[in-house]
Formats: structure tokens, C-alpha cells, sequence
């Protein structure tokens, strides 16, 4: 397990091998979680607002319009439906 030091402004560089095990890049967000004396760096995704509700009133729309699938009673059936569904637009 690698050891950081905390500099004079509390900062921290991570390993290499510990960025690129989690992924990071510059520029990542993490959430700091502590619990008792234990600090947990968690990868997080912030997504606009505005964006969620541009897509949600998308959907709404496909909803309102019929192009939806379903319900399905299983996995099987939801997937035998979009792998018909994928090859009939293939086919135009």
C-alpha cells in the first residue's frame, strides 16, 4: 500500500499506479467521506441539471408519442424484443 505525505496546505498527491487503478484524470471530482479517523476518496459524476430535465422531457415526449416497448414479463423477452427491434432499423 503506497504512503502519501500532507504537504503544508493539506495536499495530497495520489500514485500513479493508484489514478490509474481508480481511473482518474485530471479534472475528476471525488467526494471525501470520513468515518473516525478513516478518509475515503469516491469518484463522482456531476451531470447539469438543465441536461436531465431536457432529456426527462424527451422521454416524456416518446411516452405521450407510443414509442415505447414493453412491459415485458422477463429479461429474455425484453431482450428478444431489442435485438428484433435493433435488427429491423439494420435492415433499412
Amino acid at each position: 500500500m503506497p504512503l502519501v505525505k500532507v504537504k503544508e496546505k493539506f495536499q495530497v498527491t495520489l500514485p500513479a499506479r493508484v489514478r490509474e487503478k481508480a481511473g482518474l484524470t485530471v479534472g475528476d471530482l471525488l467526494e471525501v467521506k470520513v468515518k473516525g479517523k478513516k478518509i475515503t476518496l469516491v469518484p463522482k459524476v456531476v451531470i447539469d441539471r438543465d441536461l436531465i430535465e431536457e432529456r426527462l422531457a424527451e422521454a416524456e415526449g416518446d411516452i405521450k408519442k407510443g414509442r415505447v416497448y414493453g412491459p415485458f414479463r422477463s429479461v429474455k423477452g425484453m431482450v428478444r424484443s431489442l435485438n428484433k427491434k435493433g435488427r429491423t432499423k439494420a435492415s433499412r
